[in-house]
Parts: C-alpha cells; sequence; structure tokens
C-alpha cells in the first residue's frame, strides 16, 4: 500500500487514514477540526514506561483524540450533529523495539 503525502505538511501517510496525524489536515485538504490536538500542544506526558513485552524504555507518541459513534450525525446535522457524538482522549506510548502501543486516559 503506497503513502500519500499531506497537502499541508507533506508528511507520509497511508491513505487508509483520515487526517495527517502531523498537523490533522484531512486528505482533501481540509484543515484540522477542533478536535485535533498537536503534540506539541500537549502537556508533558511524565510518565516513565517500560515495555510489558521487552522491558524497553517506552516513547511518548502524544495525545490521540478518538471519535466514537455514527459518522452519519455530524455529516447531515453539521456542528448541531457533533453534540451526538463522543470524543475520548488517550495519552499513548510506543515501545520502539516491539512495536507494543499503550494508551491511558487523558489527564
Amino acid at each position: 500500500m503506497a503513502n500519500h503525502s499531506c497537502t499541508n505538511c507533506g508528511e507520509a501517510f497511508e491513505p487508509d487514514l483520515e487526517v495527517c496525524w502531523r498537523c490533522g489536515t484531512h486528505q482533501d485538504g481540509t484543515p484540522p477540526g477542533p478536535e485535533f490536538t498537536r503534540n506539541s500542544e500537549v502537556p508533558t506526558l511524565d510518565r516513565k514506561l517500560d515495555c510489558l513485552r521487552c522491558q524497553e524504555p517506552m516513547a511518548v507518541m502524544g495525545r490521540m483524540s478518538f471519535h466514537e459513534g455514527s459518522r452519519a450525525m455530524p455529516f447531515l446535522l453539521g456542528n448541531v450533529g457533533e453534540l451526538f457524538v463522543n470524543r475520548e482522549s488517550f495519552d499513548s506510548y510506543v515501545c520502539a523495539r516491539c512495536g507494543k502501543v499503550e494508551f491511558f486516559l487523558a489527564r
């Protein structure tokens, strides 16, 4: 599967992703929504974690926001439809050695 480049920042990302992981720009060039948080805007994550599988130190990936619910409500109702979806934010960590990812509720 070939990677695509972000129209805003040029970062490569997989075509099945809807937004650029770096800047939040959508594949069609639409700017990021209000739920997108750039890693530089996330408060410093202070957990020092070792991977549970290989005991290597885990690196901070940043804060990620996930959209839960139907995509039809926001599409059909616009901004009012956003009231009917749930968003959760998680602090995420990754092991560079084995690829294990861990999520924690954002503080």
